[in-house]
């Protein structure tokens, strides 16, 4: 398995961390197997313990070999798992000393895993079997009587050094592995949300989309109606007042008549080329000539740049608007003395525009950017930062809002740059 199908995978993941739990597990079962041998305190029946413990490396080694391969890892493989590290655990206690051996408390280990990694059908099933196991041990055992051993003129008892070895190493398993094991299934869960919400944003871009094209095709044949009567109006009448009124509705509906071809332009232009790369800074300055056209009531200032030479980032005709839909949220904030900033590092670009108007009211800051929340009233449509947001999200930035002291609201633009030339 790769990598990155392995940082994908919350249960590739915990099985990985579980093999390694075992084998560490498995190597210290194997040092107090070896030094009970070699000291002869113990008389232990040696060829069972050292089958089960080669049992439980041979599985290890072919869970790992599993786990190279692109197979789904399941809840119930995982409980299968755990299942097995108890199967072994009741056997390497039956061995030595069953309820008596220090270590019957390690029953708690996989069970935590448990909680913390599968759902709970599994979890009961698996409390249950180790219940089961534990009470069998209290009737079938090998009993294990040298627990104390004579050093230096006193007795040292093993039973109280192997609980004190038994919770340390329970402590620090739960400690090191379990706590990543449920922070793997949490952010696998956050990336899901945050898939569904963007699976939601995108059938509203969808609706929209289909809207406004529903809307450029509909509105076409009276734009021209009224084209058409303008001029015939403007042939039948002679006073002066009345042309200007006339010539300005012409103006009106000319304007009306290129937003629309020039969004059927954009959209054919984003499906034949969906972005192109430009320097941040062309990109702003192109960006706030057209805008200047569209809003001349708005002054607005344009801080110095940093020296050197500007990163790339994607044009797209999409984020072009989405910026222009800031923009005029900040005019239609307050249209004066509009600040407007760009900074780049080697990462991301920032864009801030800052305007002195009333700010975001606290009842709906956390709702801005939903569709059709405004702050406008019946002024607007709840759109523009929602197109904003989605346009720079499909690239990899983010919108971020905030109040300032004194009045007015900070809008922050985070765009990632782009290596390469032009």
């Amino acid at each position: 398995m790769s990598p990155n199908t392995l940082a994908l995978s919350p249960s590739s993941q915990n099985l990985w961390r579980l093999v390694l739990i075992r084998l560490l597990v498995l190597l210290a079962q194997s040092v107090s197997v070896m030094a009970a041998y070699l000291s002869g305190w113990f008389p232990l029946p040696w060829t069972p313990l050292l089958i089960t413990l080669s049992v439980s490396a041979g599985v290890s080694i072919l869970t790992l070999l599993r786990l190279r391969s692109n197979w789904p890892v399941t809840s119930i493989e995982y409980a299968l798992q755990l299942l097995f590290d108890m199967a072994v655990h009741s056997v390497l206690l039956y061995y030595s000393g069953g309820p008596t051996n220090p270590f019957v408390s390690y029953y708690l280990v996989p069970l935590t895993i448990a909680a913390a990694t599968l759902p709970w059908f599994f979890t009961a099933v698996l409390a249950i079997v180790a219940v089961t196991a534990y009470s069998a041990l209290l009737i079938w055992y090998m009993p294990l009587n040298a627990f104390e051993i004579p050093a230096g003129g006193g007795l040292v008892n093993l039973h109280v050094i192997g609980m004190w070895l038994n919770f340390a190493m329970s402590a620090g398993l739960i400690s090191l592995f379990v706590v990543r094991m449920a922070d793997a299934l949490r952010l696998h869960a956050d990336r899901l949300a945050e898939r569904r919400e963007q699976s939601v944003r995108d059938a509203q871009l969808l609706g929209i989309a289909s809207v406004a094209a529903g809307a450029a095709h509909e509105l076409s044949t009276p734009l021209s109606t009224m084209s058409v009567l303008l001029k015939e109006i403007s042939k039948d009448y002679s006073d002066p007042l009345l042309q200007e009124d006339l010539a300005v509705l012409q103006e009106q509906v000319k304007l009306c008549k290129e937003s629309l071809q020039h969004m059927v332009r954009s959209a054919e232009d984003s499906r034949r080329q969906p972005e192109k790369m430009q320097p941040g800074d062309d990109w702003l300055r192109a960006l706030l000539a057209r805008w200047q056209l569209m809003r001349p009531e708005a002054s607005w200032q344009l801080q110095p740049l940093p020296e050197g030479e500007a990163p790339l980032l994607r044009a797209t005709p999409e984020l072009g608007q989405g910026i222009l839909n800031l923009l005029n949220n900040a005019a239609d904030a307050c249209p004066d003395n509009i600040q407007i900033s760009l900074h780049w590092d080697s990462s991301q670009l920032t864009l801030r525009i800052r305007d002195h108007g009333p700010g975001v009211p606290l009842h709906i800051a956390e709702q801005l950017g939903t569709a059709f929340v405004t702050t406008k009233g019946k002024k607007g449509f709840g759109l523009g930062l929602f197109l904003s947001q989605a346009a720079v999200s499909r690239l990899g930035g983010s919108v971020k809002l905030f109040n300032q002291d004194g009045g007015g609201t900070l809008t922050e633009v985070r765009l990632p740059v782009v290596t390469g030339e032009l």
